[in-house]
């Protein structure tokens, strides 16, 4: 057994951690020269984009084969642009256009701007198949309900963002598509037999495999059937016997955030969360945004202590090791490509913009914004029409306190256009739209995951399939607001 010197090296080698602040401090850089895989950026480590390449030139400096992860999904998870809201649409409005020669090329343009500041591994694409419309934390991140659809354009994200050379991390295995809890708060159940798995969720993965997904990131979900009372993440009957052996994958396997509930809870901390997830097959450990030395020594101590009480196999967390540098060897042989300033996404954006009914007449509206809280996987990003309108006026409500008779008062006779995200499922969101469309003109516009619900009365419902920057401008020039 390597000496303890060893064995803590071993252990860093598996892990992705984070900092806080837009410059690495002197400990973060400190542990990627001791042997750290890497160091995961969020928006808080964001302000533009010299910076961040100053950032990542440092960590690069500490040890030129670090691997520097982003979650940089495009539509409405995005870090880069967390301040204004993503360039490019999400999976749901590529998936609307179904045109996968445009999802390679919107991928593609993702890996140049994501390379050009020094980033070499993409937390993307969610490859989920949204098959359960109340989902609370995919929605508009899935390429759609269709395995077939989305296996198609998971595999063409993956194509693109790798020809950038950046790898991709495809997520989240087997599939947290179907669930209706967020794995962030709470550890989510999808009990279903595995050939429903094999049929419903798995043929996506099976897609980015053949494309050669570098990394392939786990669910903190609970499938009876495979993983019995404890997540995903912490089974070998998942990552090893499933992903491995019978879906023939060999490229790194990633942990979603420790940190969440769903994985934290279930083990007792984020280092016994560590301990499982390698000893279950895990290779690289992604132990959250909320990341200080303090806490990466914890998990460490607890990595190396189950090493030397047999916990833990060393020649399982070598082998871990040896895939998370693997990872990073690729990401050093793939030259990066330039990026282009272009309009592609904006366009992309457009091409997803769906509308039923007549837009005629709107005139100078009203528009109403109905506020919907983010998820941790979304942050606090501007979304909306606001940057995009020609100077109609906007008001910003909660739906479940406003009053349908004051809307119409504060209308005086102009339409009234409604923006909201899953207005299906935003609480007052359908009794005020259908309320005021009983009485006055009203437009919809659809900026979340689209249900089958339809408001009565309304002029028109417009769905954009996410609510981006480019999402929100491709809605404004949709209804003539567009300034």
């Amino acid at each position: 057994m390597p000496t303890d010197p060893g064995l803590r090296r071993l252990a860093l080698r598996t892990l992705l951690a984070a900092f806080p602040g837009t410059v690495p401090p002197a400990w973060a850089l400190d542990l990627v020269a001791e042997g750290l895989a890497g160091q995961t950026l969020f928006g808080h480590n964001v302000e533009h984009p010299d910076q961040v390449a100053a950032a990542t030139a440092a960590l690069r400096q500490a040890r030129p084969d670090v691997l520097i992860a982003i979650d940089e999904e495009g539509g409405d998870v995005t870090r880069l642009a967390h301040a204004t809201g993503s360039p490019y649409p999400g999976n749901a409005a590529l998936g609307a256009v179904d045109d996968t020669a445009l999802t390679h090329r919107v991928y593609h343009a993702i890996g140049t701007e994501l390379a050009a500041v020094g980033i070499n591994l993409n937390l993307a694409p969610t490859v989920d198949v949204n098959t359960a419309d109340d989902n609370p934390i995919i929605g508009t991140r899935a390429f759609g309900a269709s395995p077939q659809r989305v296996a198609a354009h998971a595999a063409a994200a993956v194509t693109g963002l790798q020809s950038s050379g950046v790898a991709a991390c495809a997520k989240h295995f087997p599939g947290h598509g179907a669930t209706v809890t967020d794995s962030h708060l709470e550890l989510p159940t999808v009990d279903v037999p595995v050939e429903l798995l094999r049929e419903r969720d798995l043929p996506p993965f099976a897609a980015v495999i053949g494309a050669d997904a570098r990394a392939i990131m786990t669910a903190h979900i609970r499938v009876p059937a495979l993983t019995g009372d404890a997540p995903a993440t912490f089974s070998r009957a998942v990552l090893v016997d499933l992903l491995r052996d019978e879906y023939g994958f060999t490229g790194a396997v990633l942990t979603d955030a420790l940190e969440m509930k769903g994985a934290a809870v279930a083990a007792g901390g984020i280092g016994p969360a560590a301990v499982r997830a390698l000893a279950a097959g895990a290779d690289l450990l992604c132990i959250g945004a909320q990341v200080d030395a303090d806490l990466v020594e914890r998990v460490v101590a607890d990595i190396v202590a189950a090493l030397r009480d047999g916990t833990l196999a060393v020649a399982r967390v070598e082998e871990a090791a040896a895939r998370s540098d693997a990872l990073a060897g690729w990401t050093r042989t793939v030259a990066p490509a330039a990026h282009t300033r272009t309009d592609l996404g904006y366009a992309a954006a457009r091409r997803a913009v769906r509308v039923e009914g007549v837009l005629a007449g709107l005139g100078s509206p009203l528009v109403v914004q109905l506020l919907a809280a983010s998820t941790i996987a979304e942050g606090r990003v501007p979304w909306g029409l606001g940057p995009h309108l020609n100077g109609t006026e906007q008001l910003r409500v909660v739906a479940a306190d406003t009053d349908a008779g004051a809307l119409r008062a504060r209308a005086a006779g102009r339409p009234i256009v409604l923006v909201g995200r899953h207005l299906h499922r935003l609480p007052g969101a359908a009794e005020l739209v259908e309320s005021l469309a009983g009485e006055h003109p009203v437009t919809v516009v659809e900026m979340g995951w689209p249900s089958p619900w339809r408001p009565a009365g309304v002029r028109a419902f417009v769905t954009t399939y996410g609510a981006s920057h480019a999402n929100g401008r491709a809605a404004a020039e949709a209804l003539g607001l567009a300034g």
